[in-house]
Parts: structure tokens; C-alpha cells; sequence
């Protein structure tokens, strides 16, 4: 179990390079330019990350002061700039300001933080208090967020294809959520287990806009990044757990590449080895376990996923199969033979990654 410690930082983002690839293809000069853009700033920070990881970075721990319970969020503005993490903007227990995406930022860190403790008794992705910091207003025209294995920034897109980041509530949760997964099972970030790595992530972003939402599984949209398009695009979403594979399909972006079965499972090179794109089928998994179940996803489905992805037995390199394997053995174990043990079951059956 690598809880609190062994963690590896990894750097992820909400677009994945094979969606800017194709938007920096475009013929409007202006998508184009924002995509190569964006591109060149996601491969100077994630060789940051290399780097930090390599030399080491400085522990990050909660104030002395901090109370299980109690968030420690700070936001940061870059002014359009790329130095990290910027000027502080706003810290715990301010008041509002007037910049709504600062607010944004502040209220969706704190959101993760209250789903995290409230449902699961976690005090904060570590476990352990870690302070929340983010950076909003990240570079120009800048078409991602991303964490970088030490906090979160976001940037406010570049009003053609992408608005600002910090507007679904469930990127803000996504991104946070990587953080979880490192501090905890600490999941290769390439093929199978890449690909579980973004559906944890997904998992966990819907079940915090469900939570904050007050909405049942059959209330929720199940989709990932609503509201993240500009109206121009042909779409609803990044992603849909329900539906893999429908969340866009437009002239410019793209046709969404999902799989929602192992039946079409993607065999590339590409994004990690299709991190990005295989996720759809745990993804379906869990909306299908989730819907199956009914009642707040967060507590039943959720419960089974968060219990595998902390207890220790995860392996870095786990397929589609262990980490479906090992939410059998949660869901019996924490709630016996029941609904909730068949509802898993039958949900990994219907995907095509467990046999009947």
C-alpha cells in the first residue's frame, strides 16, 4: 500500500495530444495556433514534472493549524502568464471576488475536498490534509488544465473550441483526482492501467458534480466537461460514461473515439497508448454498476471504487481485468452477496471485460 508515501508525480491533462493534434490541423489560423500552442506548453511542463521527480521536489504538508475537515485552498493568478504558481489571488476563508473564475476555482477545490471527506473519510488528496492550490488565467489562449503532481491550473481557453476551464465543476474534480491516484494505488500512466487512471479520475470529477448537485445516479448527465465547448462545437461534452463515444462529433474537433466495450477496444500509440480514449469502457462500467444501484453514486458503486483504489492490493500495472476483479471482492466484502456484489458483476460483464 504506497498511502501517504511512494508516490510518483505524474503530469495529466483534461485534453488529451491527440484532440489539440487534430485541432492544430485546422484551417482557421486561429484554432491552429492555439492548439500548437497549448501542445508546446503541455510538453515544456510535463518535462518539468520529469524533472522535479528526478531532482526532487520539496514536501508539501498542511499548516500546523489545519483541522481534519477543513480545506486549505489557495488560488493563484498567472496574468496570462506561464511562471508557476503566480500571485495569490485568494486563500482560505476570503470572501469572494470579482473575478468569477477565481471563484470558481475556490469553490470546485472545495468541492472535491468535501465529496473526499464527507463520502470517504479522506482528509484532502493525500489523506493527510495537503494544502489545494491552483493557478486560473494560466498563458494566452491556453486550451487545457492540467495537474502537475503538485497543484492545479487551468487555463481560459481560447473561445473558439474551448471556454474556460474552471466552468464544469467535474475538470476541476478530474484533475484533482489524479492526485488521489497518486498518493494511493499510483497507476502506470500508460495502456490498461493509464486507461483506468483517467476513468478513476472521471469516476471521481461526476460523482463530485453529482454530490454538489444533490443528484441521484438516474439524475445525472453522466457526461464529463459539460459546458466546456464552445457553442460552435458540435457537442456536449469531452466524454459521456453513459454513452461512450457520443460526446462530440464535430467538422473541426473531431468525432469523439470512445470505446463503451471491450468488444472496440483501441490498440494505439497514440495518447499513452489510449489512456484518453480505452477509459470509456471502465468508465461504462461504473455508470452501469452506478445506474444499476440507483440512490447517490457515491454511495454504493463509489464506495467499491474508492475501496480498491486505496486498500493496497491495486497493482501499478493493473489490466482492465485485476481492477475489475478486485471491485468484485470490494463490493462483497463491504456490502456481502447482495444488489450491490451483482450489480459489479454484471456490470464488468456487460462491457466485455469479465466472462458471465
Amino acid at each position: 500500500m504506497k498511502e501517504n508515501g511512494g508516490h510518483e508525480p505524474i503530469f495529466c491533462t483534461i485534453i488529451p495530444p491527440h484532440v489539440l493534434d487534430t485541432l492544430a490541423q485546422a484551417d482557421e489560423p486561429g484554432i491552429a495556433s492555439a492548439a500548437r500552442r497549448t501542445l508546446q506548453r503541455d510538453a515544456f511542463e510535463r518535462t518539468q514534472r520529469r524533472l522535479t521527480t528526478v531532482l526532487g521536489a520539496p514536501a508539501v504538508t498542511a499548516p500546523a493549524a489545519a483541522a481534519p475537515g477543513t480545506p486549505q485552498r489557495s488560488i493563484h493568478d498567472a496574468e496570462h502568464g506561464t511562471d508557476l504558481p503566480g500571485k495569490k489571488v485568494r486563500g482560505e476563508g476570503s470572501e469572494p471576488g470579482r473575478d468569477a473564475t477565481v471563484n470558481r476555482a475556490y469553490a470546485g477545490l472545495g468541492a472535491t475536498y468535501e465529496l473526499f471527506f464527507t463520502a470517504f473519510a479522506r482528509d484532502s488528496i493525500d489523506g493527510s490534509g495537503l494544502p489545494l492550490d491552483a493557478t486560473v488565467h494560466y498563458d494566452r489562449d491556453y486550451n487545457n488544465a492540467f495537474w502537475n503532481g503538485e497543484q492545479m491550473v487551468f487555463g481560459d481557453g481560447d473561445g473558439e473550441i474551448f471556454l474556460d476551464f474552471t466552468l464544469p465543476i467535474d475538470v476541476i474534480g478530474h484533475e484533482l483526482a489524479h492526485g488521489v491516484t497518486q498518493y494511493t494505488a499510483n497507476l502506470t500512466y500508460f495502456g490498461q492501467p493509464g486507461a483506468l487512471n483517467e476513468s478513476v479520475s472521471d469516476v471521481f470529477g461526476s460523482l463530485i458534480k453529482q454530490y454538489t448537485l444533490g443528484q441521484t445516479a438516474d439524475q445525472a448527465d453522466w457526461l464529463i466537461g459539460a459546458g466546456l465547448l464552445a457553442p460552435r462545437v458540435t457537442g456536449t461534452a469531452l466524454r459521456s460514461m453513459k454513452a461512450p463515444g457520443t460526446a462530440y462529433d464535430d467538422d473541426v474537433l473531431g468525432k469523439d473515439p470512445q470505446p463503451a466495450t471491450m468488444d472496440d477496444y483501441i490498440r494505439t500509440g497514440r495518447d499513452n497508448g489510449g489512456v484518453h480514449i480505452n477509459s470509456g469502457i471502465p468508465n461504462h462500467a461504473f455508470y452501469l454498476a452506478a445506474t444499476t444501484l440507483g440512490g447517490h453514486a457515491w454511495e454504493r458503486a463509489g464506495r467499491v471504487w474508492y475501496d480498491v483504489l486505496t486498500g493496497g492490493e491495486l497493482k501499478e500495472d493493473a489490466s482492465f481485468t485485476e481492477f475489475a476483479d478486485l471491485t468484485v471482492a470490494a463490493a462483497r466484502e463491504r456490502f456481502g452477496d447482495g444488489e450491490e456484489l451483482l450489480a459489479v458483476q454484471k456490470a464488468w460483464e456487460r462491457v466485455g471485460v469479465r466472462e458471465a
